[in-house]
């Protein structure tokens, strides 16, 4: 459990540059609604991502791209009303941030709205100056390379980035010019281990792993990918910390069965 957590404190993007200074690694995880998020906040968990991965898994969308400036919005509400000490992340979800005008604009509508603690963009040198315009008016923000979803239309797929050499020295050089632009961590995913390696050691500001391999300084998944709710997704990076697709199969399946068989409810269960 983080030092930050124990002391009751609420936990800041500065917190996180702080646990990379003292050799603590960063976990978190992903939510979309108050019950998950108030669960996760009070096991201890060190940041919550209101991920544009929202698309997936609670729209049921085949990418992030659909998601609109209003749904992150409301997703981040629901997260940020469970949560106390975690700090509280939110994408900013594709198409609102093309520009430092509009970018800004609704950077400032999300954290009023939402009240969430920080942002998350996805890209390096084409969106700096966006980056650096929503931190100049005190926006706390969080970079993403590697594999970033909302490119998805120019990747064509979901494999492994920055295998090359050309892309993986654009890699090192965004990460280095999303710190100089102010960003307090960067989101790596699906990027060779040795890569993550080597950013992570170049930098002040911590990197979180999502397929990113252990020398990261901290690592985030998708809360329904941990949990086995999708049965049949196994990507290499992922553990499953449980099986919720069975248990939560199982028990409807029971609760079908107590109904037509009039076995639900019983007298005790009624007024």
């Amino acid at each position: 459990m983080s030092t930050y957590t124990d002391s009751n404190k609420k936990i800041t993007a500065q917190s996180l540059v702080s646990m990379k200074k003292q050799g603590e690694k960063i976990s978190m995880l992903t939510a979309y609604d108050y019950t998950t998020a108030k669960i996760l906040d009070e096991v201890g968990i060190d940041s919550i991502l209101v991920g544009d991965s929202a698309s997936n898994i609670m729209a049921g969308y085949a990418t992030t791209i659909p998601m609109t400036l209003e749904q992150m919005i409301l997703y981040a509400q629901s997260v940020v009303r469970g949560v106390k000490h975690a700090l509280v992340i939110c994408d900013m979800p594709f198409g609102s941030y093309t520009n430092p005008i509009d970018g800004v604009k609704n950077a400032v509508r999300i954290i009023q709205e939402s009240q969430c603690d920080a942002l998350k963009l996805e890209g390096g040198e084409e969106i700096i100056e966006t980056v650096k315009a929503i931190i100049k008016v005190g926006i706390p923000v969080m970079g993403h390379l590697g594999l970033t979803p909302q490119y998805i239309n120019r990747f064509g797929d979901y494999r492994i980035r920055a295998k090359e050499k050309e892309e993986a020295r654009k890699l090192v050089i965004d990460a280095h010019l999303l710190e100089e632009a102010g960003c307090f961590g960067i989101v790596l995913e699906k990027i060779p281990a040795t890569l993550a390696a080597q950013v992570s050691s170049e930098i002040s500001i911590p990197t979180i792993g999502i397929g990113g391999g252990a020398d990261c300084d901290g690592q985030v998944l998708v809360i329904d990918d941990m949990l086995g709710k999708n049965k049949g997704f196994h990507p290499k990076f992922l553990r499953l910390y449980a099986d919720l697709h069975t248990v939560i199969s199982d028990a409807v399946s029971n609760y079908i069965s107590d109904v037509k068989q009039s076995k639900f409810p019983n007298k005790e269960e009624q007024y």
